[in-house]
């Protein structure tokens, strides 16, 4: 069995801030752990000096990435939101449908005030696989803290499909106006 060199500091650091540049999809930190030959909790303190370094990096329910500035405009919005944790699939569905971007999930939390998770999901294979994780672990959604009551910053290159959303999700009476 071949034996990796380990990647040591600054160059992995150089390497992993690259790979995340270069890939325009979530990287894990078992994957970038497995290609500098280091544990996963090497690669969480990397991104986080990393990130104090002002590097646009988010971890997202897929993985890390890196957060470029697109040459095409994107509108945002931020919508408020109210159902069961059973209905989040097809909340996410319903926009992801769209050609929107689900970029958070915020709640006001009545000890911690604003928290904020990012989810950047924008497909349905995306928002599938952010539930089996959530399913996988265990783990309960914010929106569970506040009775289902949650804003979404949603994200698209034009508004038009922000509007049709928005729309859809008012039919099926999640959005709160």
């Amino acid at each position: 069995m071949k034996k990796e060199k380990k990647l040591l500091g600054e160059e992995r650091r150089a390497l992993i801030l690259q790979w995340l540049k270069e890939n325009h999809r979530p990287m894990t930190g078992t994957e970038l752990a497995n290609k500098t030959n280091v544990s996963r909790q090497v690669i969480v303190q990397d991104i986080s000096l990393l990130k104090a370094r002002n590097e646009p990096i988010i971890a997202t329910s897929q993985g890390y990435l890196y957060l470029s500035s697109s040459s095409t405009h994107m509108y945002t919005r931020v919508i408020a939101c109210c159902h069961t944790p059973e209905q989040t699939k097809d909340e996410l569905y319903i926009i992801v449908d769209h050609g929107v971007t689900v970029k958070d999930v915020k709640i006001e939390h009545p000890v911690y005030g604003d928290l904020t998770a990012s989810i950047m999901v924008s497909n349905r294979l995306e928002v599938d696989e952010f539930i089996r994780k959530i399913n996988e672990t265990k783990s309960a959604y914010l929106s569970q803290l506040t009775d289902g009551v949650h804003l979404h910053t949603l994200e698209a290159d034009c508004v038009e499909k922000l509007d049709e959303a928005c729309a859809a999700l008012k039919q099926a009476r999640f959005l709160i106006e």
